[in-house]
């Protein structure tokens, strides 16, 4: 059977709960039976750190950090064996299969299911979106909340728009906050509608009613908002009532929730996707929607829909996963059944909750103990690393990958290279050109002259190194430019190859020249035309051709010069840990932000700045492309380096990972090279890095020494990353002189 593809867009509750089954399920036996293992799995988010809503209203109450809060879904994808796109939704047609994308081609699914949430209503009306905190999206929430709080008076005006739960616990936990800061805190909560809490059982709304009285919160019903100035928010008493304005330092917004509007799909009355029983959208066999996101009618006890409430989205994903599942082993899939009544849990924020389940309700500090203690439980079933980046028991461990790394990783050892290449002999030139810089030379680059002039001409290709080939295409293009770029070149024209396994659709080769494209196009970079074989691996690769007027050689450096590193290191074990749910969300896109980025083109700095020597760091690592640039014949009395192990650079989580035995396949290989090391080499972690392999790693410079603090200062506009690393010494043969 063809491998069948499933988009999950979004990190909801229900997907996350999805994940972390599918993970356990892969883990344990008759997995080569499941339906789910002949299915590639692709979760689609716009931020890698998902937000459990349960323990927000903690957070404004400052019960908890906001790392509380988070759920990192990159590893937790990663350890259920699903690739992450980081890109925003935009749309899906369900008919033709295809999930749309903000900055990227459209992916394929057979499969598909939506739970990106809700966001706030009334964010249109005057001055809300520029002044309020809004309490959707909860991301934006947390990172707001602690600058909003710092720049709060002593004496606070609290309004908090919307009587539901996200209002009622907004008004308890900020106030709360307020008080325990020594804070005069004076909040009003106001409600559209006659009661708070509407559709919540009587015991509790009385319950909220008379804490609030306790605590000196005024609510106002039948008020709704109608717009927010600095200082003041401007309400109306029913449908027809005249404007009043009352006092407002804070605004915390909380009306209830809208929903993100997808385009094509069955929608409600206020723009929620339409569900049947089943959890598939109404008309869409093959799409389902869970969470805030749905309005789910198929039940008629809830007429109106689901409440927005997250015990249904949890409840949603086994659910979810099984009628994935059947839809998988070609089986129909089952009715989802609500329940009627669930556990309410509000916080009061002073150590004290409020509960109520079957309309009884209840409130203490052994009711807060009681909602802290569960969603303590049920956050801690999805950290798999901790603050510092180890793992932790949520999941059993992982294991890295066996296959060899891709990328700049994957290729021959240098040593192996250099003997191969050894004897050689020397191309002939052609009639009208003559070869500069061939395989002699171990440039980065060929150098042909012609009656033109200079043409350099780079041939650069490797195995994937992530599963997503859209920025597999990306980075093989950078890639192949940066060699150009760092010799001074202009690239202009391009051709590709490109491997595709057997198991890959034509998709993946249209993703894999779309990302290139990209690329090249905004270069200027002409694509002339290429070739395709198939492979065990994807495989993408660039030859790349410009002129170049003044080429800047791998091996002119000189005593005294200043080592300039650009970037910094550590993309081999990241990509290869990356992989194996190892590397935080936000390692990934720091890690994403960097490798990403072009080349910096130094035929543009070196008409201000004496650049002697320069090389792009890639599969050899640091160690063995510096050794590439010190070598050679015909320098009296050889150079060598010495190298500030402190000011090497390191990419978030490398050091951690080579602390904890991380290594990219192709390491050991670049560390036979320690011997060229001036002798002890100091235990240090750092020095590690030097044998990394990088994929679209920083250029290393040997620049004049009284130059480098202006071309340091140049080159941060682009790489903030970019340091002095050391320093260019006479003597040799040549070694690497290390210190800290």
């Amino acid at each position: 059977m063809a491998r069948r593809e499933v988009v999950l867009v979004g990190a909801g509750h229900a997907h996350v709960q999805l994940l972390r089954m599918l993970a356990m399920r892969r883990m344990g036996e008759g997995w080569a039976a499941d339906p789910w293992s002949g299915a590639r799995v692709t979760l689609v988010v716009d931020r890698p750190v998902a937000i459990y809503s349960g323990m927000v209203p903690g957070f404004l109450a400052g019960e908890y950090p906001s790392s509380a809060l988070e759920i990192d879904a990159w590893p937790l994808a990663r350890r259920a064996g699903a690739r992450v796109v980081l890109a925003a939704c935009t749309g899906v047609d369900a008919q033709r299969g295809r999930v749309f994308l903000q900055g990227r081609p459209d992916l394929p699914c057979d499969l598909a299911s939506l739970d990106i949430g809700a966001t706030v209503a009334g964010l249109e009306l005057p001055g809300v979106r520029a002044h309020a905190l809004a309490t959707r999206p909860i991301s934006s929430l947390v990172r707001a909340w602690p600058e909003r709080l710092a720049g709060l008076p002593e004496r606070v005006r609290v309004a908090v728009v919307g009587g539901g739960a996200a209002g009622v616990e907004a008004a308890f936990c900020v106030g709360a906050r307020l008080r325990r800061e020594g804070r005069r805190a004076e909040v009003c909560l106001l409600d559209s509608h006659a009661e708070i809490l509407r559709g919540a059982p009587g015991a509790l709304r009385r319950r909220v009613e008379a804490a609030a009285a306790q605590r000196g919160i005024a609510i106002r019903r039948g008020v709704s908002a109608a717009g927010l100035e600095p200082g003041r928010l401007l309400i109306r008493a029913g449908a027809e009532g005249s404007l009043e304005e009352i006092g407002c330092d804070l605004c915390v917004w909380a009306p209830g929730a809208a929903a993100h509007r997808l385009e094509g799909l069955p929608l409600d009355g206020r723009g929620f996707v339409r569900t049947g029983p089943d959890l598939r959208v109404e008309g869409c066999d093959n799409l389902f929607a869970v969470g805030d996101c749905a309005a789910f009618g198929g039940d008629a006890a809830f007429p109106g829909g689901l409440p927005k409430a997250g015990v249904y989205a949890v409840r949603q994903g086994p659910i979810l996963m099984e009628n994935l599942g059947w839809l998988l082993a070609g089986r129909q899939p089952e009715a989802y059944r609500p329940q009627r009544d669930f556990l309410a849990l509000l916080n009061l924020g002073d150590g004290t909750a409020i509960g109520a389940k079957w309309g009884v309700a209840f409130e203490g500090a052994w009711v807060w103990r009681w909602k802290d203690r569960i969603d303590r439980a049920f956050m801690q079933r999805f950290q798999l690393l901790s603050p510092e980046g180890a793992p932790l028991p949520a999941l059993p461990p992982p294991t890295l990958m066996e296959q060899p790394c891709g990328g700049c990783a994957a290729k021959l050892a240098q040593e192996e290279l250099e003997a191969a290449l050894s004897d050689l002999p020397a191309a002939p030139d052609g009639p009208g050109q003559r070869i500069v810089w061939g395989v002699g030379e171990s440039e980065d680059v060929a150098l042909i002259r012609d009656a033109g002039g200079l043409t350099a001409w780079n041939l650069d290709a490797f195995t994937a190194p992530t599963d997503d080939p859209w920025l597999c295409g990306r980075l093989a293009a950078l890639n192949a430019l940066s060699d150009l770029h760092v010799k001074g070149a202009r690239p202009e024209l391009a051709m590709a190859i490109i491997g595709i396994p057997e198991d890959e659709p034509a998709e993946a080769m249209r993703q894999v020249m779309r990302g290139a494209r990209e690329v090249l196009d905004a270069e200027g970079v002409r694509l002339a035309g290429g070739h395709t074989i198939r492979t065990e691996r994807l495989l993408a690769g660039f030859s790349v051709t410009g002129p170049v007027e003044d080429p800047i050689p791998q091996r002119g450096a000189q005593p005294g010069d200043a080592l300039i590193l650009t970037r910094a290191l550590g993309t081999g074990l990241l990509l290869r840990a990356e992989q194996a749910g190892l590397v935080s969300g936000a390692e990934v896109q720091a890690l994403l932000a960097q490798i990403l980025r072009p080349q910096i083109q130094l035929r543009l700095l070196r008409k201000s700045y004496p650049i002697h020597a320069a090389t792009d760091i890639t599969g050899f690592g640091l160690a063995g492309h510096l050794r590439g640039m010190l070598a050679g014949e015909g320098r009296a009395g050889g150079v060598s380096a010495r190298l500030d192990l402190s000011a090497l650079p390191a990419l978030p989580g490398a050091l951690r990972l080579l602390g904890a035995g991380v290594r990219s396949s192709f390491h050991a290989q670049n560390a036979r090279g320690v011997r060229h090391f001036a002798q002890p080499v100091p235990e240090d972690l750092r020095v590690e890095l030097l044998f990394d392999p990088q994929t679209a790693g920083g250029v290393l410079l040997a620049v004049a020494p009284d130059q480098a603090g202006a071309l340091l200062a140049e080159l941060r506009r682009q790489e903030p990353e970019a340091a002095v690393i050391g320093e260019i010494v006479p003597g040799g043969p040549m070694k690497l002189l290390l210190y800290r």
